[in-house]
């Protein structure tokens, strides 16, 4: 499916909300008739579509997200100290984990771009993904209240809640426990490319541990990339 139409902004806009699928869609993944569906639109449409994209939406979304999924950690691991709180916190909020839900879900067939970004794979993209996720939460969160944002994101998250702390500790918090504990030099990160176009930059770091080995990864963010490269090391070396 490819909601990129011909012609002004406007019209392509009129052009979504005419269409049942669109507006199925969104029923489907938040259980809510829409009462602002513009919202939506603004949610899944791509800076280089037009002028009214999600960023805003995103900059709210991800607020929602990280209070109700902390409220719901802290209600329901209440024995747990604060340190694996957020443990669980910081990998349930991160843009792969974002990108991996907003995948399941369908994102990417609805979102709006331009040719470019079209033809350069942002529909694939992790990062823009995920940044869709965030804004769809933040339209929920405009259009039903705090409630409905809640219930849509425990919907879409709840089976990632509940993994041990082990699988959603950072990579890299995990990695440099290793290293204290079996007295090896603290890992260093390093650079080591950046390539494609200004939305879907791409970024490759080169982790190594003196005496160890080496690996790399390549992320739509520095730090994706060298979260993606701690996870790689553990799995390697460890």
């Amino acid at each position: 499916m490819d909601l990129v139409y011909r012609g002004t902004l406007g019209t392509d806009r009129r052009n979504i909300l005419n269409r049942p699928d669109f507006r199925d869609w969104i029923v489907e993944i938040t259980g809510e008739q829409p009462s602002s569906p513009e919202l939506y639109v603004r949610a899944a449409t791509h800076g280089s579509h037009g002028e009214k994209d999600y960023q805003r939406l995103e900059f709210l979304g991800d607020r929602v997200l990280g209070l109700v999924i902390a409220d719901h950690l802290y209600q329901k691991f209440p024995d747990e100290p604060e340190g694996q709180l957020s443990q669980r916190l910081n990998g349930l909020v991160s843009g792969p984990v974002c990108g991996a839900v907003a995948k399941h879900i369908g994102v990417g067939d609805h979102i709006l771009l331009g040719k470019q970004a079209r033809d350069d794979g942002a529909r694939q993209s992790v990062k823009v993904l995920g940044d869709v996720m965030e804004s769809l939460i933040g339209a929920v969160y405009l259009d039903h209240g705090m409630e409905a944002a809640r219930s849509f994101i425990l919907r879409h998250w709840d089976s990632r809640v509940t993994a041990t702390v082990a699988d959603v500790r950072h990579p890299k918090s995990a990695l440099q426990e290793w290293a204290a504990a079996n007295n090896r030099k603290i890992p260093e990160y390093e650079l080591v490319d950046k390539s494609g176009p200004h939305h879907d930059l791409k970024f490759t770091i080169r982790l190594s541990v003196r005496n160890i080995g080496e690996v790399e990864a390549t992320a739509s963010a520095i730090q994706a990339a060298e979260t993606a490269a701690a996870k790689k090391f553990l799995e390697k070396f460890t």
